[in-house]
Order: C-alpha cells, then sequence, then structure tokens
C-alpha cells in the first residue's frame, strides 16, 4: 500500500476518462468494484471445490513443515493450475472433448 500511495492515479484516469468519455467517477468505481470482487469472480470461476483442495495442500505442506512437502505441494498445485489453464490454451478444447476442427 505505502509503495503505491505515492502514484498518482488521476492522470491516468483522467486521460482514459477523457478518451473513453466516460465520466471520472464513474470509471473510479468501476475500477474499484472490479478490485473489490476479483476474488469473489476468480472463486466463481475455479469453484469452491478447487479452492479448497488448493487450499488443503498448502496446509498439509505447510504442517508437515519440509522442504519436501512443500516441493510437492507446488507440484501438485503446479498440475492444477494446468489443469485449469486447457480451455485457455487449446482454443479447440470444450467440455466433454475437443471439437473436431473442419478440414
Amino acid at each position: 500500500v505505502a509503495e503505491y500511495s505515492r502514484i498518482d492515479p488521476l492522470p491516468t484516469l483522467e486521460v482514459l476518462s477523457r478518451n473513453k468519455q466516460i465520466p471520472l467517477g464513474a470509471l473510479a468505481r468501476f475500477i474499484l468494484a472490479r478490485y473489490a470482487t476479483s476474488g469473489s469472480d476468480a472463486l466463481l470461476e475455479i469453484g469452491p471445490r478447487v479452492v479448497r483442495q488448493m487450499g488443503e495442500i498448502v496446509r498439509e505442506a505447510e504442517a508437515a513443515g519440509s522442504d519436501d512437502a512443500r516441493l510437492r505441494a507446488y507440484a501438485a498445485l503446479k498440475a492444477i493450475i494446468a489443469w485449469l489453464q486447457v480451455p485457455l490454451d487449446d482454443p479447440h478444447w470444450r467440455p466433454g472433448g475437443r471439437v473436431a476442427q473442419a478440414p
């Protein structure tokens, strides 16, 4: 917070407001609302079960307290993230399987 409090966001917001013809106050409210709800948006996107699984992986590693446990947790989290990225990385991916490409 201290680091970002040195930056004045108003010049950027004023230019964006002017260029997009959006009132400055409305733009600031939008940005703050998006920021404030980003955690909820993320939870809705990946679902509570995945978030709980990820949290449990971290809790177990921290409880074990070893570098080996943390490395196993890292590998498990990496696998979950790779799974979540499939629809982002593969434009032909669809739930239930890939869409057949036209010849």
